[in-house]
């Protein structure tokens, strides 16, 4: 072995084991959220700083059961990491038995459902750049759709698709 060699394998196993981790840290704190199961409430987990740090932000926001008798329970997730505050979005759907089974990738935090009603995502616009009178709704009574428009203003939007992996 080369004198490089063991420091870059060591540094590597290192990175491979703290991605691991902090993966199942994401599958225990979403556990915590969804055994709980209290509709609208916002649990932050970590803390970000401006010197750093990362900070999860978990709502649940209820289950529904669809006509073809599935339930699934939404969470909304917002992870915030890096020195310029960054963060991740998605709309996290688990099965019955708090399995997970997809989610919904959100360009921007504000983009996340407010909340579900009678088994429809309320999505309100808070964005100052959209129409604050827009509402976009997703049934999910029908099932999980593969893709789904997000209102911004006049025929202006997103559109956001169902990932299973």
């Amino acid at each position: 072995m080369t004198s490089l060699t063991k420091p870059i394998l060591t540094l590597t196993f290192t990175f491979l084991i703290v991605q691991a981790i902090g993966q199942v840290s994401d599958q225990k704190i979403r556990q915590q959220v969804l055994e709980k199961a209290i509709i609208d409430s916002l649990f932050v987990f970590g803390k970000w700083t401006e010197k750093g740090g990362e900070e999860t932000h978990l709502k649940y926001l209820g289950q529904v059961k669809t006509k073809h008798g599935q339930t699934f329970k939404i969470l909304t997730s917002s992870w915030f990491w890096g020195l310029s505050h960054r963060a991740t979005s998605r709309i996290l759907v688990f099965n019955n038995d708090n399995q997970y089974v997809g989610n919904y990738y959100v360009t921007i935090t504000t983009d996340l459902p407010t909340k579900m009603e009678d088994g429809k995502l309320v999505f309100k616009n808070i964005d100052k750049d959209c129409d604050r009178k827009a509402s976009t709704f997703v049934n999910l009574k029908n099932g999980l759709p593969r893709q789904f428009f997000r209102k911004c203003k006049n025929n202006l939007g997103d559109i956001y698709s169902f990932d299973s992996k």
